[in-house]
């Protein structure tokens, strides 16, 4: 068991069942421990480092996404080992609980799995994202090493390709089957763009069938190769963005006890469409169902060691391997911080506010240039609807 204490009482993570766990100070006291200086601090402490940072481990990728976030080509860098095993000591040192191995294409490092195991070694969850292409017996061996493995799947053909600009489906799929054949925890990561969202129970349901026991939703986000008009006829549309709520639901049903369905911090400001889930932001925290984080809970670095708040983000001048003392005090973290603090309406009023803090902040600067409430948030196009502004920002 690993504790890592807090002024409101400690992250718990248990090894035997794997599981990271958020326990207020009675919860911690039960187990006979005590916070002692982190609980003196009180409430005034200055943030804590993040639980889980998505780590860069090449700028490397051959797919060639449409949309990809990081801009990834096959000509990208990628850090030596010895780097990144000093970064896995730096995030250590902190208490980072989770890494999640990103690129570029993770699995285009012939030491992945050394890696992963080094990033065991120094009591890090390691987890990595891949597209599947090219996964022969060579990297599946490697990808045993992870605590679990995510593959990017859009869904069949056409949806894959009108997310990626081409259909590289099948190759995901017979990645999820291995993968799962070997004993690997695998996962699917599938984006909701506009053209797939009316496709997602079919895409979960072949997940599933492949052997899938987790599926994350995410939000097509503007960044990168994304950070383009294309975005605007990508993005939901505001119908589809109402109906995440009612559709999660639906999945929840359908695949209890099989599949867990989880969602991205990007798409929680649409909850705020659903009567009963906005009526419930504790027990959405409680089951880990949280929005932005980004210079929080969550933090990533770039392939040269650069800190930002996400993976969407712009990287800061704070280096990993000063994440320990420089995290709290970068003042590139500080708007993501002050406005998930001190929310502008209709934020201020919202029953998800804790939850959500204000929606994505890479939407709302591509939307509007500067951090502030989600534009596609229905809540905030109501409002902005009823303030006389006409069409809101960003529709």
């Amino acid at each position: 068991m690993i504790v890592r204490y807090e002024p409101w009482g400690a992250w718990v993570k248990t090894e035997t069942i794997p599981a990271l766990v958020a326990l207020d100070r009675d919860g911690v006291r039960a187990l006979g421990l005590d916070g002692g200086r982190a609980w003196r601090a009180g409430a005034d402490a200055t943030p804590s480092p993040p639980i889980e940072v998505h780590l860069a481990v090449t700028s490397r990728c051959a797919a060639g996404c449409e949309g990809c976030y990081l801009d990834a080509r096959p000509d990208g860098v990628e850090p030596p080992a010895d780097e990144i095993e000093r970064a896995f000591d730096a995030l250590a040192k902190a208490g980072v609980f989770t890494v999640a191995f990103g690129g570029g294409e993770p699995t285009l490092r012939d030491d992945l799995g050394d890696l992963a195991r080094a990033a065991r070694a120094r009591g890090l969850s390691p987890v990595v994202t891949t597209s599947g292409l090219g996964l022969g017996a060579r990297k599946l061996e490697q990808l045993k090493s992870f605590a679990q493995v995510n593959v990017s799947y859009d869904g069949a053909s056409e949806a894959y390709e009108s997310v990626r600009g081409f259909d590289g489906a099948a190759a995901a799929e017979s990645a999820i089957a291995k993968l799962s054949g070997t004993g690997v925890v695998v996962g699917v990561n599938v984006v909701l763009t506009r053209d797939t969202f009316e496709r997602t129970k079919e895409t979960i349901r072949r997940a599933a069938s492949l052997g899938a026991t987790e599926v994350q939703l995410l939000r097509y986000k503007p960044q990168g190769r994304a950070r383009a008009l294309d975005y605007l006829a990508k993005r939901l549309s505001p119908e589809q963005a109402r109906g995440v709520g009612p559709l999660l639901r639906e999945l929840a049903a359908e695949h209890e006890g099989r599949v867990r369905i989880r969602i991205d911090c990007a798409l929680v400001p649409f909850l705020s469409a659903d009567a009963d889930l906005a009526s419930r932001p504790e027990e959405l925290a409680r089951w880990g169902v949280l929005g932005c984080e980004a210079g929080d809970l969550l933090g990533a670095t770039r392939v040269d060691g650069r800190v930002a708040p996400c993976s969407f983000t712009a990287p800061t001048e704070l280096r990993v391997e000063d994440l320990a003392k420089g995290w709290a005090d970068e003042a590139g973290f500080a708007p993501y911080r002050a406005y998930s603090a001190a929310p502008a309406e209709p934020c201020a009023s919202c029953t998800l506010r804790k939850v959500c803090k204000g929606g994505c902040k890479v939407v709302s600067e591509y939307a509007n240039g500067t951090i502030g409430p989600d534009p596609e948030c229905p809540r905030v196009r109501e409002h902005a609807a009823g303030a006389g502004e006409g069409r809101p920002s960003g529709a």
